[in-house]
């Protein structure tokens, strides 16, 4: 380089202050110390997060982490899997997925399509996309987190990079969530996954807008901050009955601010029976009083959390598994080994934390350590029963009491025993909305409406038949409804035939599956009225299935798609692409548990 250094003259119209400045920042350019080349500056990395939802859950764990992503400089691109492509997902480079699994193991509503191609033996590798994900599921049922494993394997099968292996969560999502959200972030941040924005990538995240996004209630209350709500009705639906018991409860809102949509969940914090925590305190030999360490919580008392935020009505795999090895009981080990996996769960199958403690009694187990190892007490989801616009400054609930003998114990549902036991007017408990947007009644008031809700799967449809009488439609409503007997089990029996009676129910057909020798259920009914129900959705009507996702919301598919083939006369595929269809156009909607 050369070592002429220009400068500005004397005589230049400057003055002697602006020459100085002028002279140095000339010497800084020209001189011969090396100058290092500008960073180019890197685009900030794109994450598609995205979501298969059917309750709310995956989908607002899903927007928890884009927030937390874009605070931490990503571009996230949020956008559900229902309507979702394949060709969209083969753009991306780097993917978050949560994703619930639905009823008997299955993908949510709306989600099939997209695994379905994604199955397609001719769809290309997936080879540039890094991906982890967080399965939902609830072990209660047999296949635990099925479609979340399914949609694992499937982009394992394709080439897909995997950054962290994938997480489950049982009904509490709260430390799975939090422990996975933490690993990929890290992962993210790695060097290695500093890539560049793929070409054509936006610059901006692109939020999917929600069908039927309402505003924010005036209170947001959720679980961290639910409502104490008091107990304002509370009455037995069949006080005849010798097998079950179904109960009315009504919960006062007034004056609090917090609204729901019908077709939404009441989400109630349970509380466990007293005199379990009791019997539970006296096997480890403490007196409650004890002070302990929970993560919601902090510092309280180990009578407080086994009370109000530990679950002990049932063993999980990973509490026997953490009691084993603290008090080093060969049975439980051998219990555990793979090989074992069907003892294991037939073990685990009507046990709480009682059993463990009287079956293999220890000395070696703490306070910390019991709460340690049970998960936390998650809230319990009901169909809200009533319409916000006939039942001002009220939620409904219909709720089943759970009662069964297990292992010679009298055992019972945690919530549902607290409604019937626990509970009287004016009590309070907390509660929450959570909001149910793909189960709303058509926007149209025209639309007619055929509703299928056996035993409590009632609950919604009685919301909706208030809500539609409260605002005038004039749209046709068919209900199938189905329990035991009759004279026992026919729950909001006047109700129903006074809405007959007004014509704001057009129709009602009954399955009361023990009242003659061959058991009868809805399905049934439907195909007794074929030629009807088809007429009707021939004429636009939507479809709502609420209730057991294990047998009858199955039994319910079979029969639709059996009318729709028999009436339409289609063959089977032409039937499942008509099935499609209708959910696609938001006509086939179910609320399965």
């Amino acid at each position: 380089m050369s070592n002429f250094i220009p400068c500005i003259p004397d005589n230049a119209p400057f003055t002697a202050e602006q020459r100085a400045w002028l002279n140095g920042f000339l010497a800084g350019i020209f001189s011969e110390q090396k100058v290092e080349p500008a960073m180019e500056a890197k685009s900030p990395l794109r994450v598609a997060v995205l979501y298969a939802s059917q309750s709310g859950t995956a989908e607002g764990l899903a927007k928890k982490l884009a927030k937390e992503l874009k605070a931490q400089g990503y571009v996230p691109a949020l956008a559900t899997l229902a309507g979702y492509t394949c060709s969209a997902l083969a753009q991306e480079e780097h993917a978050l997925i949560v994703a619930s699994t639905y009823g008997d193991g299955e993908a949510p509503d709306g989600v099939h399509p997209f695994y379905e191609q994604l199955c397609l033996e001719h769809f290309p590798k997936l080879e540039r996309l890094s991906y982890s994900l967080l399965a939902l599921g609830d072990s209660n049922y047999e296949h635990f987190c099925k479609f979340g494993r399914d949609l694992d394997a499937k982009l394992k099968a394709l080439g897909a990079n995997c950054i962290h292996p994938r997480v489950e969560c049982d009904v509490d999502t709260d430390s799975p969530f939090a422990e996975w959200k933490e690993a990929v972030l890290a992962r993210l941040a790695d060097p290695a996954h500093r890539l560049s924005a793929p070409s054509g990538a936006p610059a901006v995240a692109v939020v999917e807008p929600m069908a039927s996004e309402r505003p924010p209630t005036v209170t947001q209350f959720n679980r961290e901050n639910p409502l104490l709500a008091p107990v304002v009705d509370k009455r037995v639906l069949n006080p005849a009955s010798t097998s079950k018991t179904t109960l009315h409860m009504a919960f006062s809102t007034a004056g609090t601010g917090l609204t729901y949509d019908a077709g939404d969940a009441c989400a109630v914090m349970p509380r466990n029976d007293e005199n379990l925590v009791a019997e539970i305190l006296q096997q480890i030999k403490c007196n409650g009083n004890e002070t302990v360490e929970h993560a919601k919580t902090g510092s309280t008392t180990l009578h407080d959390v086994l009370l109000r935020h530990l679950q002990i009505t049932r063993l999980t795999k990973k509490t026997v598994g953490e009691f084993a090895a603290r008090s080093q009981n060969a049975f439980l080990s051998e219990l555990l080994q793979p090989e074992r996996k069907e003892q294991l769960e037939n073990y685990l199958h009507g046990r709480g934390v009682i059993d463990l403690l009287l079956e293999h009694p220890t000395d070696s187990l703490d306070a910390n350590e019991l709460v340690t190892m049970l998960p936390s007490l998650s809230p319990r989801l009901y169909s809200i029963s009533s319409s916000p616009a006939a039942h001002r400054d009220q939620i409904h609930a219909t709720v089943a009491v759970v009662r069964f003998t297990a292992h010679s114990r009298e055992r019972g549902g945690v919530c549902s025993t607290l409604f019937e036991d626990r509970t009287m007017l004016e009590d309070r408990l907390p509660i929450y909305i959570q909001p149910n947007k793909k189960f709303r009644i058509p926007k149209d008031p025209d639309t007619p409406m055929i509703m299928i809700g056996p035993g409590t799967g009632i609950a919604p449809f009685r919301g909706f038949l208030h809500e539609r009488r409260a605002l005038g439609h004039k749209g046709k409503n068919w209900l199938f409804f189905g329990e035991r007997s009759l004279a026992t089990d026919f729950l909001y029996r006047e109700e129903l035939e006074a809405m007959l009676a007004d014509k704001c129910l057009t129709r009602l057909d009954t399955a009361f599956s023990r009242d003659q020798q061959d058991k009868v259920y809805v399905q049934h009914r439907m195909l007794e009225c074929a030629p009807t129900l088809w007429n009707w959705i021939e004429d636009g009507a939507s479809l709502y299935v609420c209730g057991d996702a294990k047998h009858m919301a199955r039994d319910v598919d079979a029969a639709l798609r059996q009318v729709v083939m028999e009436q339409g006369k289609m063959d089977t595929e032409s039937a499942n692409e008509f099935i499609d269809n209708l959910k696609s156009n938001h006509r086939y909607h179910r609320d399965v548990y």
